[in-house]
């Protein structure tokens, strides 16, 4: 792996570029460490007909997103929203119980 690089595990959140320099944004569905190679489920792109996709990258096209500690009721809900879509039941009960907590919270 380069030597800039966060080491890469599934789950990670990812930015880049495809091979036809399209905005990339997802998370890592799986990786292959001899191949230097992830594959990358597509959350969000300036090609609005790969979003949902699951495509191959190399892990030289790809940079680790920090997980940001604090996340607020519309990023919970919109992580609740892909739970659902990858029926994950683990994490939406772990981001569920999140948004109720900061609901708590507010009231």
């Amino acid at each position: 792996m380069g030597t800039n690089k966060t080491i890469l595990k599934i789950s990670d959140w990812v930015k880049g570029k495809s091979r036809h320099d399209e905005l990339i944004i997802g998370f890592i569905d799986s990786l292959d460490v001899l191949k230097e190679a992830v594959n990358v489920t597509v959350v969000e792109s300036d090609n609005e007909e790969m979003i949902g996709m699951t495509i191959p990258m190399s892990i030289h096209q790809v940079d680790s997103i920090p997980e940001s500690v604090n996340k607020d009721a519309a990023q919970l809900s919109f992580l609740i929203d892909l739970a659902l879509a990858t029926d994950d039941k683990e994490w939406f009960q772990e981001l569920s119980s999140q948004l109720n907590e900061k609901k708590q919270v507010v009231n």
